[in-house]
């Protein structure tokens, strides 16, 4: 190591905040001189700013969860951005090239850099003590292994620069690596995320609660070993699709070939480690009286009696809890994130043009002075059960997949809004679709369906709060001849606070829109996970625990499976799955699950990818309600129809993320992802 070597301060972008409220250094002040590693790293401010750089690439370009501008992950077949057309029909056909939005690839090298440079560093600090030296070298390989998480899921398998023995005083244009096979990543984010989980603590102040903790590094952890052991990578037997042609200029596969067991029950063995970590639960409202019921806050709609969760309180069963609003505080902002039990990673407010109350902008309706551009499709919609837990009427139907049954028909009267048959609906009932009554509470948390009711509390006049808002033509919420229409004619009400609304036409000013974390990683996703890798389990093995301290007997034993899916179906107020048996039923079950509980956090993207489902359900068409009809035509605006403005199409290449023409020409070692071009 060149120890000796120069920092120019090109070198230290804006700092990342890394703390939630403070914390902040100021990088021009502290690098705006030439300084050698010694100098930075024998000073505390110097070091903490160092790493700060390296949190800083963790946004903007490398988010989990954000607005539409850096990452793809809003464009599968759940939702939607309406007002960046040319972007959507780019990344829907597979039209966007080898150098569109390529700035995570960047950034995350930037950063693996940085956190690399500090972990072989940090330790000559003496101004620190070593527990505060041991907790920073954590972070700075939390850091460096989730820039490697973030890179393997979008682009495959990537290059793993080697911890030691190689000079990170170099570019990397100079380095000039080989991918490493898609396991090999996987090994390495699981060894290092190890590493980090040993000195990190188990929990964060809220000061800083930005930063990561030992149930993050396992988390992701279970996360990467997921993927390893998802079809992507692990091939089942008779799978046509192995993508044999990944493969590196000396002919070594990239891909896994050949299907092992194995790896789902080591998945399901990290996943059960953050379980055993005592820390998480899923965050539980306590029910909410009529007398205590308030504009935005309705009281409790008990969900229908099933014989099980009804009888008991949580957490095994509802009969305590709010399902409705124990779902909807944990985006909103109502719950801060220290208070959240089952946010295990977050950015906290670091995030700043491409933030979560940025995306509820765009969700909000003009009655909001919003821009009505973020929607959902009505693939998503269906997806929501019932109050009971069935299916609604017509799931599906026009994409082939329904079972005889028909959409709901008719619409609430005045007579029924008055008799509050549907309290569900909260304050304006008349008008709405029978097809979005009586659903699950999740349903009300999320979606914005055409008649529902938008509070805007922080709104200074009694007139302009709790509107019931339609998107017909000729509404004023409905088409226009503008991009800031919802195509579909449904909307995302998920991240939404009873308070939030917008003034002015600046997408960057939300100071009337309550503030919000991502919700990076949370505890349901750690559960689901659980049992998605449980039911695939053929085999039994044991497994030792992170730290070496225990050992599970991983097998399909559906009492652990239900360890992990009860919770997540208890807690939205509907019955436990009846299918435990049939290891078809149950993967079909976790996918909905996901797809429901997960919506609008970046999960569905590179869910479909690693289930290598997205050939199909990214290629069906999307449709919603029939968008071009007024108030006149109500029956059949609520008949769904093919979304001409939002096509679709899938083909093999977008599986994976094309390199850059100009990664290619600067490491000849790379190859590229199949179906992608080189720059010749």
């Amino acid at each position: 190591m060149k120890k000796k070597y120069t920092l120019m301060s090109a070198l230290c972008v804006l700092a990342f905040t890394l703390a939630s409220c403070a914390d902040v250094l100021d990088a021009d002040h502290y690098f705006e001189d030439r300084m050698t590693i010694e100098e930075v790293f024998t000073d505390r401010d110097y070091s903490e700013q160092w790493l700060a750089n390296a949190y800083y690439y963790l946004t903007i370009n490398n988010t989990d969860v954000s607005s539409k501008k850096y990452n793809p992950f809003c464009f599968a077949d759940d939702m939607y951005y309406g007002d960046t057309d040319d972007r959507y029909k780019r990344l829907k056909n597979g039209d966007y090239d080898e150098n569109f939005l390529q700035g995570s690839w960047i950034d995350a090298y930037k950063g693996i850099r940085q956190a690399s440079i500090f972990v072989l560093n940090i330790d000559m600090n003496e101004q620190m003590t070593p527990e505060e030296r041991a907790d920073y070298k954590a972070q700075a390989r939390f850091v460096r292994a989730y820039f490697y998480w973030l890179l393997l899921r979008k682009y495959g398998p990537v290059p793993l620069i080697p911890d030691e023995g190689i000079d990170y005083t170099k570019e990397y244009d100079d380095l000039g690596l080989p991918r490493n096979s898609y396991d090999e990543c996987v090994e390495y984010i699981s060894n290092e995320m190890l590493l980090a989980a040993k000195d990190l603590p188990l929990s964060r102040s809220a000061l800083y609660i930005a930063r990561p903790t030992r149930g993050a590094a396992l988390a992701t952890r279970a996360k990467a070993l997921l993927y390893a052991a998802s079809p992507i990578n692990n091939p089942r037997p008779g799978d046509q699709e192995k993508f044999a042609d990944m493969v590196n200029w000396d002919g070594k596969h990239l891909i896994a070939q050949e299907y092992d067991d194995k790896k789902w029950a080591i998945a399901a063995a990290a996943a059960r480690d953050v379980i055993e970590l005592g820390q998480y639960d899923l965050y539980h409202a306590g029910v909410r009286r009529p007398e205590s019921a308030m504009s935005g806050f309705p009281a409790t709609i008990t969900p229908p009696d099933d014989g099980d969760f009804s009888n008991n309180l949580w957490p095994n069963g509802w009969k305590d809890i709010d399902p409705f609003e124990s779902y909807r505080a944990i985006f909103n902002g109502s719950l801060a994130a220290s208070d959240n039990p089952e946010l295990i990673f977050t950015r906290g407010q670091n995030l700043k043009e491409e933030s979560v109350s940025q995306m509820v902008l765009y969700q909000l309706p003009p009655l909001g002075n919003g821009f009505n551009t973020h929607g959902i499709t009505q693939k998503q919609c269906d997806a929501y059960y019932m109050n009971d837990g069935t299916d609604c009427p017509g799931k599906d139907m026009e994409i082939g997949r329904g079972n005889g049954s028909k959409r709901a028909e008719g619409f609430v009267t005045r007579e029924e809004e008055t008799q509050k048959k549907y309290p569900e609906l909260d304050v304006h009932e008349e008008g709405v679709s029978k097809q979005y009554v009586q659903r699950e509470p999740r349903f009300y948390a999320s979606v914005a369906f055409n008649g529902s009711t938008w509070y805007f509390l922080n709104r200074s006049q009694q007139h302009e709060k709790n509107l019931q808002v339609f998107y017909y033509r000729g509404s004023g919420n409905g088409y226009t001849n503008t991009s800031y229409w919802l195509r579909t004619g449904i909307g995302v009400k998920k991240f939404v606070h009873p308070n939030d609304c917008h003034w002015g036409n600046d997408p960057l000013v939300t100071q009337y829109i309550q503030k919000k974390v991502d919700p990076a990683i949370r505890y349901a996703d750690i559960l689901l996970m659980y049992a998605e890798a449980l039911n695939e389990v053929d085999g039994t093995y044991n497994i030792p625990s992170w730290d070496g301290a225990k050992s599970y007997a991983i097998k399909r034993d559906i009492d652990e499976m239900k360890r992990g899916t009860r919770p997540v179906r208890c807690r939205a107020g509907l019955p436990d799955f009846k299918d435990y048996g049939s290891k078809d039923a149950m993967r079909a079950n976790i996918k909905r699950e996901r797809q429901v509980e997960l919506m609008g956090e970046g999960q569905r993207y590179y869910d479909l990818r690693r289930w290598k489902d997205a050939e199909i359900e990214e290629s069906l068409p999307i449709y919603g309600c029939n968008t071009l009809l007024t108030v006149d035509q109500r029956e059949l605006f609520h008949i769904p129809v093919e979304v001409a403005s939002l096509p679709t199409n899938f083909s093999r290449k977008m599986y994976f993320w094309p390199i850059s023409h100009q990664e290619l020409k600067r490491n000849k070692k790379l190859v590229q992802n199949p179906g992608w071009t080189y720059n010749e």
